[in-house]
């Protein structure tokens, strides 16, 4: 009888398909400048929005959720370079430092492509900043954007794409980056409606945006036109490049860069819609999970928090919906109110009241008080009528004063405020969905999660 069991066995061992170790699909997504409140900001705002409007936050229901703690080696407050580096190699580094530790560590992409899996890192900031840089970079400071590239080039990771190139030409006798890459068997795409849907398409890319003014970053979702380049949109193209003739899989790390600039210029508004533009995101990895529920896994997370966003500014409201009232984002608004004051230099208080209302919704949707209509007529003068030039600068933008503090009145009014226009040392949020998802339960460190990842993939 035990002969009879045995054969059984085997037979049906032989008759399950032979499956690598755990999860095939890996999706690994970073929120740059993320806290716990920026995603309780987006949630509030977006349960308060019409039907029509809603975004699915359907990460918000994944079954494991947690903490992380971000702290450098060098830092109780770390930064991107830093925070990228644990991220990518589960060892920590000194602020600044970018993809170097001490014990010498690749990044688990560097990795993941040496197991034979296709590599994916895409961002809504440029491809050679901190975060996704620091998954197939290693320099000792983070603003050496043209060794960065070059090392992007050279990593042979399938498929790179971000908004563009910080450097991509150091000097005359130096190799363009563009076509360093060229030479590295990438084909280049700028933009969406360059990117070809071929199935029998096997090669490696590099994928930009066609608009050369923001090869810093792509626009803010609060500011970007239907037809310009997104996160969702590089999203869609990475999965669909990664999913093509791909039997051991892949892994991709895709990085909402632009929710921590909103979030160090204090604009409330532009980090909510930041994101839910993240989310966007995060659904397109979940609608592919749940064509391959047994083999996918999805982690979100965050490398900081940034500006130490408080839901709550002293009274028992919060009133996230009075953003949706604001139409750009503070450094487009200045940019186009400049605009206005070079075409129209005699305008009246009472005229910029009315554009004002209808840019941020203040003194209409918003109501104003007498001593805050005040405080903008008189900053509306400085800088309109008397020439005197104010701007407040935070680490990626510039914003005129009057703009500046219509924000922060906006801000006021919706009852969020803020502590730095720097990053804080608040834990940042985990969530996990699919196989494997529950190895990343409880409180952990940014370094447990790759470490966790090589364990679950069996990395050696």
């Amino acid at each position: 009888m035990k002969k009879y069991t045995l054969l059984f066995l085997l037979l049906f061992a032989f008759s399950v398909p032979f499956r690598a170790a755990g999860p095939k699909y890996i999706f690994f997504f970073i929120g740059d400048g993320m806290g716990l409140n920026q995603v309780e900001a987006a949630r509030q705002y977006n349960e308060n929005m019409p039907d029509s409007l809603r975004k699915k936050m359907t990460f918000l229901s994944f079954p494991v959720q947690s903490v992380v703690t971000t702290f450098s080696a060098s830092n109780r407050i770390t930064d991107s370079a830093a925070a990228g580096t644990a991220l990518a190699t589960g060892e920590k580094t000194t602020n600044g430092t970018l993809g170097l530790n001490s014990k010498n560590r690749e990044s688990i992409a560097k990795q993941f492509k040496k197991s034979g899996r296709k590599v994916g890192i895409i961002t809504s900031v440029s491809i050679d900043h901190a975060t996704p840089g620091a998954f197939y970079a290693t320099q000792p400071e983070r603003d050496m954007y043209y060794e960065i590239g070059l090392q992007g080039a050279d990593s042979g990771f399938d498929f790179l794409g971000g908004s563009g190139l910080l450097q991509p030409q150091k000097a005359p006798d130096k190799i363009n980056l563009y076509d360093y890459f060229r030479d590295n068997d990438y084909t280049i795409c700028w933009g969406k409606n360059d990117y070809k849907y071929d199935k029998n398409f096997s090669g490696k890319i590099l994928f930009l945006s066609n608009d050369s003014l923001y090869c810093d970053a792509l626009k803010y979702s609060i500011d970007r036109k239907p037809e310009e380049l997104s996160l969702l949109d590089l999203t869609e193209c990475a999965l669909h490049h990664l999913s093509q003739n791909s039997p051991k899989g892949f892994f991709v790390m895709i990085e909402g860069g632009k929710i921590d600039w909103a979030s160090h210029s204090n604009d409330a508004a532009t980090m909510i819609k930041e994101t839910l533009d993240f989310s966007e995101s995060i659904q397109c990895a979940y609608d592919f999970y749940l064509d391959h529920p047994r083999e996918t896994l999805i982690i979100i997370t965050a490398d900081h928090e940034t500006g130490g966003c408080i839901l709550g500014n002293g009274t028992m409201d919060v009133n996230t919906e009075l953003l949706q009232y604001q139409k750009m984002s503070g450094s487009e608004m200045s940019f186009y109110l400049e605009q206005v004051k070079k075409k129209h230099p005699g305008m009246t208080w009472t005229e910029m009241r009315e554009l004002l209302s209808e840019l941020t919704g203040l003194g209409k949707e918003v109501p104003l008080t007498l001593e805050e209509e005040a405080r903008l007529m008189v900053s509306f003068q400085h800088w309109y009528q008397e020439d005197v030039s104010k701007s407040v600068r935070s680490l990626y933008s510039e914003t005129n004063a009057f703009v500046s503090l219509a924000i922060s009145i906006l801000n006021e009014k919706a009852h969020i405020s803020w502590a730095s226009d720097n990053h804080s040392a608040s834990q940042v949020p985990l969530f996990a969905i699919g196989e494997g998802a529950s190895r990343f339960s409880g409180r952990l460190d940014n370094t447990d999660i790759p470490q966790r990842l090589i364990e679950i993939t069996r990395l050696k």
